[in-house]
Formats: structure tokens, sequence, C-alpha cells
């Protein structure tokens, strides 16, 4: 099961990330965009992904995926299980979100090093 020192640990080792508490709720972002995001009870992962892709992957694993809250459907967001996601998925699905917000330059420094 993934834990949230787990994602924690994960998300700090990306660069240009920071940490921050709102609204009860930790999360992880590069300047000013949110990438990720754990529930107060640190029972479920939110994470940028997508939006054109997002019902595929909620239809494929729907015990794991579900659909962010309704103010955030708009946006490229999914949410998961943190009990239902292994420790290299949960890994992946942080990494690709990361992608989705930092430069490409920096994206591929870090990925090749």
């Amino acid at each position: 099961m993934v834990t949230a020192d787990d994602v924690r640990s994960c998300a700090m080792a990306l660069p240009r990330t920071s940490e921050h508490l709102i609204h009860d709720s930790v999360r992880f972002r590069i300047g000013r965009i949110v990438y990720l995001a754990l529930s107060p009870d640190e029972t479920v992962m939110a994470f940028g992904f997508p939006r054109e892709e997002r019902a595929a992957l909620i239809a494929a694993e729907p015990e794991k995926f579900f659909m962010p809250r309704p103010s955030d459907e708009r946006f490229n967001w999914v949410r998961a299980w943190m009990s239902e996601l292994s420790i290299e998925e949960m890994r992946e699905l942080i990494t690709d979100a990361w992608r989705m917000c930092v430069p490409k330059k920096v994206a591929a420094a870090h990925l090749r090093g």
C-alpha cells in the first residue's frame, strides 16, 4: 500500500517541486501549478492527467481511479485510492503529472540523469 510518505518522497525528488498545506490538504506544486495532492485523510491521491484520456483510465480500473470533484473536472485531474496503487504505479503517475508542468528541458534533464 502506498503511503503519504511514499508520495512525498517521490514528489520531492522531482526538480522544482514545492510542498504546501492548503485547506488541510498537502499539495505539490511547480511554481503556482498544482500537479499532485493528497486528501486530508491521506487515502486519496489526486494528480495531473490528460483530460482526453481520463475516461479511459477510469473505465479500465474503476476500483482504483475515479473522477475529480465536479469543481475540478475542467482541469487535467484524476483521483486514485492510494490503497490500490503499487509503488511503481504511484511513481509513474507522479512523474507523468510532474512532466506536464515543467519545461521540457527540465524533464528531459531529470529523466536522463
